[in-house]
């Protein structure tokens, strides 16, 4: 595993703060772009949430990180961050699994996918640790790590949401 394992207080800051900044992007959108954004929301887990997130760790072991964001987030729908970013939901991750197995990468006992640009291209966690993006929108292309962990991925996230405004 590389480095801390992620926090979920540190989680519930990060939704805080990218909350704030998909607030003051929604304000800003239209006279900044012209036209009305996409609906940009980082949604809170609920009971339904949870329960799926167990579903998905019945399902195939998964790095405790995910965990940990699930029980804090249940997905993320940003559109409007470059060219979108999309946190999957546990049950979407789950159904993605079951259709398409594990991300093929190499050194990684396993990987699932968690999330996706606007592009097509996706993103999954390895029980490294480590995030790995698809290098074109295909689930078995190479992959590359763009984050030693999920709260740099977040942060990373973060920063694009940012600057936006």
């Amino acid at each position: 595993m590389t480095g801390e394992r992620l926090d979920a207080d540190w989680v519930r800051f990060w939704w805080k703060q990218a909350d704030a900044s998909l607030n003051r992007l929604k304000e800003l959108f239209l006279q900044t772009h012209g036209f009305l954004p996409g609906h940009n929301c980082v949604m809170l887990a609920t009971d339904d949430s949870h329960r799926a997130t167990g579903a998905l760790v019945d399902l195939t072991p998964i790095p405790s990180d995910l965990t940990t964001l699930y029980w804090v987030i249940s997905e993320a729908a940003l559109p409007d961050a470059d060219s979108g970013y999309f946190i999957h939901s546990p049950a979407t991750v789950a159904g993605h699994f079951r259709e398409y197995g594990p991300a093929p990468i190499d050194g990684e006992s396993i990987a699932l996918v968690f999330a996706g640009d606007g592009g097509g291209c996706l993103f999954a966690i390895g029980d490294s640790g480590y995030i790995w993006k698809s290098a074109t929108a295909s689930w078995s292309d190479h992959f590359d790590i763009v984050a030693a962990g999920l709260q740099e991925f977040l942060e990373q996230l973060g920063r694009r949401i940012a600057n936006q405004l």
